[in-house]
């Protein structure tokens, strides 16, 4: 992946179970590009493990990136190898930021966010308040001991403008949606990030309410279709996997796909370099061009407007519509 050079500046509690991470670029390498509200950066843990994590600080600030990670001994293992390894003065290769969830132009924003969710909605918040923007921010926790960046949160400039619930007071989403999103508004946008049963909760109850889905924008942490492991530790959902074929169109060489493989993994096996971070179709970062076939979206990354031109696909996870595709590598 294109790949800047950082070193890790600082790390700070965040939480009972999550850390802060300033990033900073590396002595002798190139200053860190300028990022938009949303954004996330591509971490390289190891030969062959890259995390996505979204950038939480202002985008004002030049000079530093700040992530918040929390710790999931569930999870793949890249939170428990962050946490394990990454101290002040480790160098680190990244991605420049990429934004798949970028703020759109509204009259007001609800920005709604579950646990660690919080971290680009945050960055949205700095955002919205620099510009004066009328904006209301409600972060959903287990408990106060375990919000992410709480402290950052009451201490902010748009702390008014901040609702924390807590679940073990009986505060949670299940018990009543915020009062934002009772009444739809045309000119209001809506934006959900936290866990999967968290934002699937939401948005159902959201649309329920009369929000379009236009209005209501997401970024998931995990795949909302259950996916089967292969035995090369890729992941591929079990709907409808058929076998087709990919070919390259620098090489012309065609490489079946089996129904239990996915794209990506038959590419890396086969020789052909591309980019790859979160494998579960949430992160974009590869996203290839398309230019002869019908490919069988199922990313979480991309609006269905995005889809509909059938012009990339993820190869991570999406599958073919047709017998073959013909990618632009």
């Amino acid at each position: 992946m294109q790949s800047l050079d950082v070193i890790v500046h600082a790390v700070s509690l965040a939480s009972a179970t999550s850390h802060s991470y300033e990033l900073r670029a590396a002595p002798g390498a190139a200053a860190l590009p300028s990022f938009e509200a949303g954004a996330h950066i591509d971490v390289r843990l190891g030969p062959s493990l890259v995390r996505p994590y979204s950038l939480c600080n202002s985008p004002r600030e030049t000079g530093r990136y700040l992530i918040c990670v929390r710790r999931d001994d569930t999870g793949r293992g890249g939170s428990r190898t962050l946490h394990r390894d990454l101290h002040v003065g480790r160098r680190l290769r990244i991605s420049p930021p990429r934004n798949h969830f970028p703020l759109v132009a509204a009259r007001r924003h609800v920005l709604v966010a579950g646990g660690i969710g919080i971290t680009p909605l945050l960055s949205m918040a700095e955002a919205l308040a620099a510009r004066e923007a009328p904006f209301v921010l409600h972060h959903y926790t287990s408990s106060a001991a375990d919000a992410p960046l709480l402290e950052r949160l009451v201490a902010s400039a748009f702390a008014e403008r901040t609702v924390v619930h807590h679940s073990d007071r009986g505060d949670t989403v299940r018990t009543g949606l915020p009062a934002e999103l009772l009444a739809p508004d045309p000119d209001t946008a809506v934006y959900v990030c936290g866990p999967d049963g968290f934002m699937t909760h939401v948005t159902a109850e959201a649309t329920a309410a009369g929000w379009l889905p236009g209005q209501i924008h997401t970024e998931r942490f995990a795949p909302a279709t259950p996916a089967t492991p292969t035995a090369a530790g890729a992941e591929v959902t079990t709907e409808a996997a058929t076998e087709f074929t990919v070919r390259i169109a620098s090489t012309g060489i065609g490489y079946p796909v089996p129904a239990d493989r996915t794209i990506a993994d038959v590419l890396t096996s086969g020789g052909v370099e591309v980019e790859l971070s979160c494998e579960q179709g949430i992160c974009g970062a590869c996203l290839t061009p398309v230019l002869a076939g019908e490919p069988d979206h199922r990313d979480e990354v991309r609006t269905p407007e995005e889809r509909a031109a059938d012009d990339r696909i993820t190869i991570c996870c999406s599958r073919s519509r047709t017998p073959e595709l013909l990618l632009d590598l």
